[in-house]
């Protein structure tokens, strides 16, 4: 084998990976150093995520965006995993708690409620001032925002080959934006909140000291002293959990194909999208079977180490915001600026306070947790809603990381009629003035189950 530079295969990753490292050391020096950046609260991975955009942007670096992208991607499951590992700590629950299912009620009344702002801005700029406007084109706002760049890019496509002339770069501008939204406005609001006190001007940073033996060895744990180390452990559970999440995947699909083709096309890219959703149940399990042997003697080791644990998918997240940010392209808008402005700017304002409101109703625990995890996530993807939420919560202590996870999952089925309405809108004048009532009659039923339904 060549392992001389010639052989890009086998140092181009590792190329790329050194850049985003340097990059991301180089952040936080100016993190530490710069007093304007140190006062605006930027999270590191956030100000690495926009220098590596800058640097690709002008040519200065040869930032590999699908590489980038595929680290972004595999970030998000393996990052969950580990989090989802992490044996539970005993937590007093609300009566009447309800959070995981209405989680999922929250996120698809984001999406209905960016719709319906979509729609009445490409509407009215149709029935008015661009006559040439598509008119389902806000259609894209809540696939961009809400869903991210894969379905704004797959929705965009349909609609431009139902006379959209540039749908495809529209949906994926507007999912660019609401990345960018979900940065910047999220850091303003942590902002807000630290000049009013509400957490400390160092929430995300750990003391140093503060990291004890109790925190580090938990009860029955295997010895660091042990052959193996205890960080190997806690990686190779990770890595075999998201082996077991691609197979599942895997056969899931392909029994899908061979079974309902044509349901396999709709589903498919659903479950390879959330596959983040299957490798943390399947952690759950696992962490359940553990518990069980553990319980019943045949296990006389707890090999779970949440700190550790907590670190690894802390590392992940960082270098999927990273990788996230570095991808960003606003494409081509030739005619559609004034469309995309007002959406991108529409869909930030309406998704804040949306979910400033309802989050006080759902989350009144840890409200600031919840809404800025929802509002990362509502705007731009999972990743930033993480970003968001290690700001002000850096050990997961609260279930607004869980929230993500349980509401990604019971939003799969409260979404489901939006697909109905993403297919009934562009066909006629009609059937978009039906599908904006039928929005609007079915946010009022989320937000009446939210509201109003209690566990028994």
């Amino acid at each position: 084998m060549d392992f001389s530079a010639a052989n890009q295969s086998l140092w181009s990753a590792v190329l790329q990976l050194g850049m985003i490292a340097g990059i991301m050391l180089a952040a936080n020096v100016l993190r530490r150093k710069l007093p304007i950046v140190k006062k605006s609260l930027m999270p590191t991975a956030v100000l690495a995520g926009f220098l590596s955009l800058g640097l690709r942007l002008t040519g200065i670096l040869p930032i590999d965006t699908n590489l980038m992208e595929m680290i972004t991607y595999h970030s998000i499951a393996l990052g969950f995993i580990a989090l989802s590992l992490r044996a539970p700590e005993k937590r007093s629950t609300q009566k009447g708690d309800l959070a995981g299912i209405k989680s999922g009620a929250v996120i698809v009344g984001s999406y209905v409620i960016q719709g319906i702002t979509g729609i009445v801005i490409s509407a009215v700029l149709a029935y008015t001032i661009m006559p040439g406007m598509f008119k389902a084109a806000g259609i894209l706002l809540p696939m961009g925002y809400g869903q991210g760049p894969g379905q704004a890019n797959n929705v965009g496509t349909m609609y431009e080959k139902l006379g959209f002339a540039g749908g495809q770069s529209f949906g994926l501008s507007i999912a660019a934006m609401g990345f960018i939204c979900a940065c910047v406005v999220g850091v303003v609001y942590i902002n807000v909140l630290h000049k009013k006190n509400i957490f400390g001007a160092a929430a995300h940073e750990v003391i140093s000291g503060s990291v004890t033996v109790d925190v580090f060895q938990q009860d029955n744990e295997i010895p660091v002293s042990e052959s193996v180390d205890r960080l190997s452990v806690q990686v190779a559970m990770t890595a075999i959990i998201y082996l077991f999440t691609y197979l599942v995947s895997r056969e899931v699909t392909s029994l899908l194909a061979k079974s309902a083709p044509g349901l396999a096309k709709t589903l498919s890219p659903i479950i390879w999208g959330f596959n983040f959703i299957i490798g943390s149940v399947l952690a759950m399990l696992f962490r359940s079977c553990l518990s069980f042997l553990t319980k019943r003697k045949i296990m006389t080791r707890q090999y779970q180490n949440n700190y550790l644990l907590s670190r690894i998918s802390g590392s992940l997240f960082d270098v999927m915001v990273i990788a996230g940010i570095a991808t960003i392209d606003i494409k081509d808008l030739s005619g559609l600026w004034l469309p995309f402005a007002l959406m991108s700017i529409a869909g930030g304002v309406v998704t804040f306070y949306y979910l400033r409101w309802i989050c006080k109703k759902i989350y009144p625990d840890y409200f600031y947790e919840g809404f800025l995890s929802m509002y990362g996530m509502m705007t731009g993807t999972i990743s930033s809603g993480v970003l968001l939420l290690r700001e002000i919560d850096p050990q997961f202590k609260t279930p607004a990381a869980n929230n993500l996870i349980t509401g990604s999952s019971s939003a799969i089925v409260f979404g489901a009629p939006m697909l109905l309405l993403i297919g009934m809108a562009p066909d006629s004048d009609v059937m978009l003035f039906l599908t904006f009532g039928l929005l609007l009659v079915y946010f009022a039923l989320l937000v009446l189950f939210m509201l109003k339904v209690k566990k028994k």
